[in-house]
């Protein structure tokens, strides 16, 4: 039953700029994550801990917390990516609703939660807890949008 004037849940139109803050957020955290891993690279290299001959080639030979932060950042270029690619094609095709900007913004939180792990105590059982969390909740937005889709609903 719909009031008249308000459309049913799912239907709720969001402004672009609602749809868009939680992926600003989740490339706010990519772009920290990049800012600290060059503080962290430059660190080493100004400490001495590290010698540009031991990196030239690529070869991983960073102190353990430099290695971290760039293992989380590069991580921002995988599951994020299928975030990205969701609301990219959400949001032209009219079908970034309520459901979407709310699960979008519950997923940026484990991305932040996966993050802090990473690069703080890296307990490989907490991180990995979070990020099937972050998995789960992509892919019911990915099921969501796809079943909208392809029934029209």
């Amino acid at each position: 039953m719909t009031v008249r004037g308000v459309p049913p849940y799912g239907k709720v139109p969001m402004s672009v700029q609602m749809v868009l803050l939680p992926v600003f957020v989740q490339v706010g955290l990519t772009f920290a994550l990049l800012i600290g891993m060059v503080f962290g690279r430059r660190k080493a290299l100004v400490s001495g801990e590290t010698k540009i001959r031991d990196i030239a080639l690529g070869e991983p030979n960073w102190p353990k917390g430099a290695t971290q932060i760039a293992n989380c950042y590069r991580n921002q270029f995988e599951l994020p990516v299928l975030f990205y690619a969701l609301i990219a094609l959400a949001l032209p095709l009219r079908h970034a609703d309520l459901f979407i900007v709310l699960m979008s913004w519950v997923f940026v939180v484990t991305r932040f939660a996966h993050a802090g792990v990473f690069v703080s105590s890296n307990d490989l059982g907490r991180r990995s807890t979070v990020w099937l969390a972050g998995v789960l909740v992509l892919l019911a937005m990915w099921i969501y949008f796809a079943l909208k889709m392809l029934l029209l609903i």
